[in-house]
Formats: structure tokens, C-alpha cells, sequence
């Protein structure tokens, strides 16, 4: 990071593009497919992506070094386990001032709850 740029932390910056709308409860969801379930699932088969996922709950947004900050790993595993929950459509993001923020995709959540209510 230069000297130039700011020291951003979830505290200090504000992600406006990066808060979704409220997704519908997972009872108003059609539950998923078989794959599509199973896909969920599996993004969601390793404790370091759930615990990702419980911090973006917490949060309304991080940016990766936030997420790198709370988790013993380093940047590029962290950003490869974000690629997984981002691909199963769990996490979302979006650019603030440069910087990729993530948050969790309400759509994705209730897809997930609405597939697992409906085991």
C-alpha cells in the first residue's frame, strides 16, 4: 500500500454498492435442485468458509484484507476460499473506490435454508 492511500478497515469505510437488498425468507424460496443444493453445500464443506461467511453476516461488508486480518491464513488463501463462496453464489461483491468488497448474497442464503428446510 502506498502512503497515499488511506488505511481502510471495516470500522472507517462504508460500502453503500455492497448492501443488498433483504433477500425473502428461505419459506418464500423454491428450495434448489439436487446439484444445486449440493453445490452450496460443498462451498460450504470447509470451517474456514464458514467462519468467512459467519464474519460477512456479522459485518455489512469486508474488503479481503479484513477478512485476511481475522483468519490465521494468508492473503491468497483467503481470496481463493472468497472465489468458492462467490462462485456458489453465497458471497457477493462489488467495488467501492477501487477496492473489492465482499458481503454475503441474501439470494444465495436463502436458496441454501430454503434446500436444507426442505431435506
Amino acid at each position: 500500500m502506498s502512503p497515499q492511500q488511506p488505511s481502510w478497515s471495516i470500522a472507517t469505510a462504508t460500502y453503500d454498492a455492497c448492501e443488498p437488498p433483504l433477500a425473502a425468507p428461505a419459506s418464500d424460496v423454491d428450495p434448489p435442485d439436487d446439484e444445486t443444493l449440493a453445490s452450496l453445500a460443498k462451498a460450504l464443506g470447509h470451517p474456514t468458509r464458514v467462519r468467512i461467511l459467519r464474519l460477512l453476516a456479522e459485518r455489512r461488508a469486508c474488503i479481503t484484507r479484513d477478512v485476511v486480518e481475522e483468519l490465521p491464513l494468508a492473503q491468497s488463501t483467503v481470496s481463493e476460499h472468497l472465489r468458492i463462496l462467490r462462485e456458489a453464489g453465497l458471497v457477493q461483491t462489488s467495488t467501492t473506490d477501487g477496492r473489492g468488497a465482499y458481503c454475503v448474497a441474501p439470494q444465495g442464503l436463502a436458496l441454501l435454508k430454503a434446500g436444507v428446510a426442505d431435506l
